[in-house]
C-alpha cells in the first residue's frame, strides 16, 4: 500500500484527517473518483427564477455547476453547501461537477425546469415498503414543476421533506397507522399545487430475506439446536407447554424454515428426554433473530442441576440481528456451570411482540482447515516461487509490511507451511529484490477462508529504478475474485495479462492481498508463485 506525498493546507488536513501538520503522507491508494452524485434543485415561488442547487455525493470535497444557459460556471464550493443561480423561463441541462481529494472529477447532467406557470396534472404514488415496517415511499410528478415538499403527518414532525419532481422520497414512521400526507408541488410561479391523502403505514410482519448462512465449521466445534447448516440435536421441543401466552409456528421462506413466536411473553426450548448438552468446551451461543417490533430479548441457559442464567440483547427492527453471546458471560454469574444444559428460555421485553429465529447453536472457535493445499505440479524451471514447499523460493524481505493492517502467523496445516492472515483488511508482501516476471504467463496462489466474500490481489512494479516514487515508471493493477468458495482451498491461476495496468512485469516489488469483509476474516495462503 503505497503513499503519495501531498502538501495540504493546515485547514483541509485538520478537517479531513485531524492532523496538526500541513506536510503529511496521505494514504491515497485505492481512493476513486467521486460517486453517487445527485443534486436537489429548488426554486423560489416569486416569478424570479432563482434556483438553488444542493449537490450530494460520496468522496466529494467540492462542487462546481455549469448552469446550462450560456453563463459562466459557478466557482467551486465546498461539499455540504449550496449555490444559487437566476434563470429565465425555460428548460436547461445543467452539469454538476464533483471533485474528490485526489483531484479526480465526476460529472452528471441535471435538467432544470424553470416555469412561471403553476404545476399542473399532479400525480402522486405512495407505497409501503415490502421489508421495512412503517416505511412509505412517495413519488410526485407534475407538469411545469421543479420540486415538491412532503408533509408526512406524524406528530412532532412539522418540517417537510423535499425532493426533485419525479424522484422518490421515503419516510419511516415510529408506529403503524393512518397518517394525513400533504404534497406541495412547486414551480417558479407564486401559485403552488397540492395533494392530500390519508394513508396507512403498515407493519411488516415477517422477514423477506433469510438469515445469514453460518460459516463452515467442523462437526466437533458445534452443538446445533436449530439450523439447516449443521446436524441438530434430535427430538428438541420448540413449543413445550409452560403455560405461556406465546403462539408458535414454523415459518417457511423460499424453502428456508425458521421458528416464529407470536405474542411472545416467554418461550421454552426443551431438549429431548435425557439429552443434556455439555457446552463447557464451547465459546459462544449463536442465534439469528428478526423482529418488526420487539426491542429486547432475554436469552436463558437452563442447567438441570444449578438453575438458569440470562443475558439480555437488543434487537434491530426489520432486519436480522445476529447474536453471539460468550459462554463465559453465563458462567461468570454466581458460579453457573454449563455441563448439563437441557433447556433454553426466551423472554421478550415488552411482552406481546413477534419474533423469527434461525440458526440456534453453540460453537467454539477453531479453524475448519485440516487439509493441506494442493501440491503444485508445474516444472520447477518454469516457476518463480515466493512461497511453496514444492519449489526453491526467492528471498522475501517481509510477508507483512509495516503499513499492513492484517495480522500474520507463520503456521502449518497437515505438516505443510502456510501463511495465516487474520483480521485481513490489506497486507503487503515485498521480495528482497524485485522479481523479473516478464517471461512468466500466470500468477498462482492457493487461498482458504471460512468467511471471505471477496479476495483481491495487487501486483506492483517499481520500474527500472526499483524504487517507488509515486508515479513515473511505477505501475500496478489489482484483480478481484468475487464470491470465492468458502471452507475449501481455492487455487487461483491468474493470467498476468489480466493485470492490465502492468505495462511491465520486469520489476515486481510488491504483492498486496486484501479481502472483504474488511478486517473481519481469516485467510490462509500457500503456493505463491509465477509460472509459464
Amino acid at each position: 500500500m503505497k503513499k503519495i506525498h501531498y502538501i495540504i493546507s493546515l485547514f483541509v488536513l485538520a478537517l479531513l484527517l485531524g492532523c496538526e501538520s500541513d506536510d503529511s503522507n496521505v494514504n491515497l491508494d485505492g481512493l476513486s473518483a467521486p460517486a453517487n452524485i445527485a443534486a436537489l434543485t429548488t426554486v423560489t415561488q416569486d416569478n424570479t427564477g432563482k434556483v438553488t442547487f444542493t449537490p450530494t455525493g460520496e468522496g466529494v470535497t467540492q462542487y462546481k455547476i455549469n448552469y446550462g444557459d450560456g453563463t459562466p460556471d459557478s466557482d467551486y464550493f465546498a461539499s455540504g453547501t449550496t449555490t444559487t443561480h437566476t434563470y429565465k423561463e425555460g428548460v436547461y441541462q445543467s452539469k454538476i461537477i464533483a471533485m474528490g481529494i485526489t483531484g479526480e472529477t465526476t460529472q452528471i447532467t441535471k435538467e432544470v425546469m424553470v416555469s412561471f406557470k403553476a404545476p399542473a396534472n399532479l400525480k402522486v404514488e405512495i407505497a409501503n415498503d415490502v421489508s421495512i415496517s412503517n416505511k412509505v415511499t412517495l413519488k410526485a410528478t407534475a407538469d411545469f414543476a421543479l420540486f415538491y415538499d412532503v408533509y408526512f403527518g406524524e406528530t412532532g414532525k412539522p418540517e417537510p421533506i423535499t425532493a426533485n419532481n419525479g424522484e422518490s422520497v421515503s419516510y419511516t414512521y415510529k408506529e403503524p397507522g393512518v397518517y394525513s400526507i400533504r404534497v406541495v408541488s412547486k414551480s417558479a410561479a407564486i401559485k403552488t399545487t397540492e395533494y392530500k391523502v390519508d394513508f396507512t403505514a403498515k407493519l411488516v410482519l415477517n422477514p423477506t430475506a433469510s438469515a445469514p448462512t453460518p460459516p463452515n465449521r467442523p462437526a466437533g466445534n458445534v452443538i446445533s439446536i436449530y439450523s439447516s447448516k449443521y446436524t441438530d440435536l434430535a427430538g428438541t421441543d420448540f413449543f413445550p407447554s409452560w403455560s405461556q401466552s406465546t403462539g408458535y409456528s414454523e415459518f417457511k421462506l423460499n424453502e428456508d424454515k425458521m421458528l416464529n413466536y407470536t405474542n411472545l411473553n416467554y418461550e421454552g426450548i426443551a431438549f429431548a428426554d435425557g439429552v443434556k448438552a455439555n457446552v463447557t468446551a464451547m465459546d459462544y451461543i449463536h442465534m439469528d433473530v428478526w423482529t418488526a417490533d420487539l426491542p429486547k430479548l432475554d436469552i436463558f441457559l437452563i442447567s438441570s442441576t444449578n438453575g438458569e442464567r440470562a443475558v439480555s440483547k437488543d434487537l434491530t427492527a426489520n432486519q436480522w440481528t445476529s447474536i453471539d453471546i460468550p459462554i463465559s458471560v453465563f458462567t461468570s454469574q454466581d458460579g453457573f456451570t454449563v455441563a448439563d444444559i437441557f433447556q433454553l428460555k426466551l423472554v421478550g421485553t415488552p411482552a406481546g411482540k413477534n419474533i423469527y429465529i434461525d440458526n440456534i447453536y453453540f460453537y467454539k472457535n477453531g479453524e475448519a482447515l485440516s487439509t493441506a493445499a494442493p501440491t503444485p505440479v508445474k516444472t520447477a524451471a518454469d516457476v518463480i516461487s515466493m512461497f511453496s514447499d514444492a519449489y526453491t523460493n526467492v528471498p522475501v524481505a517481509t510477508w507483512r509490511t509495516d503499513w499492513s493492517v492484517a495480522k500474520l502467523e507463520e503456521t502449518a496445516v497437515a505438516g505443510n507451511a502456510v501463511k495465516k492472515y487474520s483480521e485481513l483488511n490489506y497486507v503487503g508482501i515485498e521480495p528482497t529484490a524485485t522479481i523479473d516476471a516478464s517471461g512468466m504467463t500466470h500468477f498462482h496462489v492457493d487461498v482458504w477462508s471460512a468467511d471471505f466474500t471477496e479476495f483481491r490481489i495487487k501486483l506492483v512494479d517499481f520500474g527500472a529504478n526499483g524504487v517507488y516514487n509515486g508515479g513515473g515508471d511505477d505501475k500496478e493493477h489489482e484483480v478481484s475474485i468475487a464470491a470465492p468458495a468458502k471452507g475449501t482451498w481455492v487455487s487461483l491461476d491468474i493470467p498476468l495479462s489480466d493485470f492490465t495496468g502492468l505495462t511491465t512485469r520486469a520489476h515486481i516489488a510488491q504483492l498486496i492481498y486484501s479481502a472483504n469483509p474488511t478486517g473481519a476474516n481469516t485467510v490462509y495462503i500457500d503456493n505463491v508463485y509465477f509460472h509459464k
